[in-house]
């Protein structure tokens, strides 16, 4: 059968059904466009939040608005620590890493003088923001922004600065590549000093570029502003004089304080060897120590002047008592205290001006060893500075229980005992107080802190007579004295523990006074580490030191003299040794 045949014998389609299935199709048509009409209604109007966070997503991006660093300035606000904006080069690593070429991504080691690898690294970061070069120098920054690679930009950041660099070190500290402290007052205020980080939304377009600000979501908190008691000045005569002296004498290390004898503020504190925080990527861990706090050591005959006080405070002596040091030795056990001079019958006043351990220890004999500990523990011997500086040390002071007669007798003249130059340099505060005890501190206070009485008046001004005595012809330090100004003061000279016992050639030179006596303004201790150019004695090695930074403090605080000012002529008698 044919075609024409079989269509010839087919029937025709019905008009009805033809209908139908148009009706049916419009219908299917009408349900879809309703469906997508529905579900635009519902995206749009009923779940707009949805598709605006998807989006956002794509665009949008939350950046960080970096708080500034609190500056630090000294009492006369001068800047000793500020934060400086510097550019670091950050990216977007998916996008970046897709749409850099080869070319552009060796160029860009090159101008950030970085490795094709390491940079190559970065790039395959899976987050959305990754650090590839931080702290630019400017034109590093410029030749970046040339370069105008996709999905790589510049993120403003901080860099600190520390104006004093060396002179400040121990003190001020540095903060990392972050801008967080990581030594010294930045790291214990740094909480006061980062303050808050605030944030912001932004529109990205897909090249990474910052279109638009959406919001600032929150606005950042500012680090603090932070005054120290530091006087910059005095800061720099004390450090100058201290890293001249070690250079001078060969010494392996050393430290100076400088305390406002009237409020205890610490007007200087400086420690060597020391390091430079602006080239902290090359800092030598051993030496960011701030010796003045951290590090103790036997005060030798400087604790002299604590052991008569004691003694007097108790009664069992005066200024006048005679002592008699014989030949320069005292047997007691087994063990024998030495003189470096014998000197026969001296006064008690003479004790402390010819540096006599004899002498010393027969005084310390005479009293109940509780009433040595107490007067010790008082003037902060043993027991922390309260300072506020991290590290800061308690030093040791032995329960008075267990002494020994020969322990006590040692203790006399500083040893036996630790302590910290900070702490030595505080307890001297009651000869330039009339017997008051002032706390140290590093940071500017608006209001004056309550004193500690620890010994009489009349105690104290008998013995600061000494202490005057000791720098002057026939003492062991007048190489302390100041033109213009009248000083007090006293020397130490203490071999170094070695082991179980003390070493025969290694010794602590130190040195701690106050000026002008007539109303004493700044206490000084000034301590030398091993001087090794062969001089070695408190009085040769640490007061000079004391003489240079005192003159120049007292001089650039304005305190009229109390003295004659012309050049001060050395007697021609040769030093008195001390030696303990």
């Amino acid at each position: 059968m044919n075609t024409a045949a079989l269509n010839a014998t087919s029937p025709a389609p019905s008009p009805h059904l033809s209908g139908l299935r148009s009706w049916f199709v419009l219908g299917l048509l009408l349900l879809c466009f309703g469906g997508l009409t529905g579900r635009a209604v519902y995206l749009q109007g009923l779940n707009q939040a949805f598709l605006q966070a998807k989006g956002e997503a794509r665009y949008a991006r939350s950046l960080d608005i970096t708080a500034t660093r609190g500056v630090i300035v000294d009492r006369n606000n001068d800047l000793l620590a500020i934060s400086t904006p510097v550019e670091s080069v950050a990216a977007t690593p998916a996008y970046a890493s897709d749409v850099m070429t080869a070319s552009q991504q060796k160029k860009l080691a090159k101008v950030l003088q970085m490795e094709p690898a390491e940079l190559q690294r970065k790039l395959a970061d899976t987050g959305q923001f990754v650090y590839l070069k931080r702290q630019l120098a400017p034109e590093q920054a410029a030749n970046v922004v040339e370069l105008d690679i996709p999905g790589v930009f510049l993120q403003r950041e901080f860099r600190r600065v520390y104006p004093a660099g060396e002179e400040l070190a121990h003190v001020i500290g540095f903060t990392n590549i972050d801008d967080k402290g990581q030594e010294a007052l930045e790291l214990a205020l740094d909480d006061s000093l980062r303050g808050k980080p605030g944030t912001r939304r932004v529109l990205k377009d897909r090249k990474g570029h910052i279109v638009e600000d959406i919001e600032d979501v929150r606005a950042p908190q500012h680090g603090a502003r932070v005054t120290l008691t530091i006087d910059a000045k005095i800061q720099h005569l004390a450090f100058r004089e201290l890293k001249k002296a070690i250079a001078e004498h060969r010494a392996k290390a050393g430290g100076i304080v400088v305390l406002d004898a009237q409020t205890g503020d610490v007007l200087a504190m400086a420690s060597f060897p020391t390091y430079d925080p602006n080239q902290r990527a090359v800092v030598d861990p051993s030496r960011t120590r701030n010796r003045t706090v951290t590090d103790l050591f036997e005060p030798g005959s400087t604790l002299k002047p604590f052991t008569v006080a004691t003694a007097l405070e108790q009664g069992v002596v005066t200024p006048a008592t005679i002592i008699d040091t014989a030949a320069g030795q005292l047997t007691i056990g087994k063990a024998t205290i030495h003189d470096a001079h014998p000197s026969g019958a001296l006064s008690v006043a003479q004790v402390i001006q010819k540096s006599s351990n004899v002498g010393s220890a027969k005084v310390a004999l005479r009293l109940p060893p509780e009433k040595m500990w107490q007067l010790f523990n008082s003037v902060g011997f043993g027991t922390m500075p309260q300072s506020g500086f991290p590290g800061e040390v308690a030093g040791r002071l032995r329960a008075h229980a267990s002494w020994k007669p020969i322990e006590q007798a040692t203790m006399s003249y500083g040893h036996g005992i630790s302590v910290s130059l900070l702490q030595l340099a505080r307890a001297y505060t009651i000869f330039a107080t009339d017997g008051e005890l002032k706390a140290p501190a590093l940071i500017k206070r608006d209001y004056a802190t309550p004193a500690k009485r620890v010994i009489s008046v009349e105690t104290a001004q008998a013995v600061r007579k000494m202490l005057e005595m000791a720098v002057q012809t026939g003492g062991t330090a007048p190489r302390a004295q100041v033109p213009g100004y009248r000083v007090a003061g006293k020397t130490g000279t203490a071999h170094k523990l070695e082991g179980r016992g003390y070493a025969a050639n290694r010794y602590i030179s130190s040195f701690v006074g106050f000026a002008p006596v007539s109303n004493p303004r700044i206490v000084v201790a000034v301590m030398v580490d091993e001087p090794g150019a062969g001089q070695y004695y408190g009085g040769l090695v640490a007061a000079p030191v004391f003489s240079e930074g005192t003159g120049g403090a007292l001089r650039l605080m304005g305190v009229a003299h109390d003295a004659p000012v012309e050049k001060i002529v050395l007697p021609a008698a040769p030093v008195i040794k001390e030696e303990v």
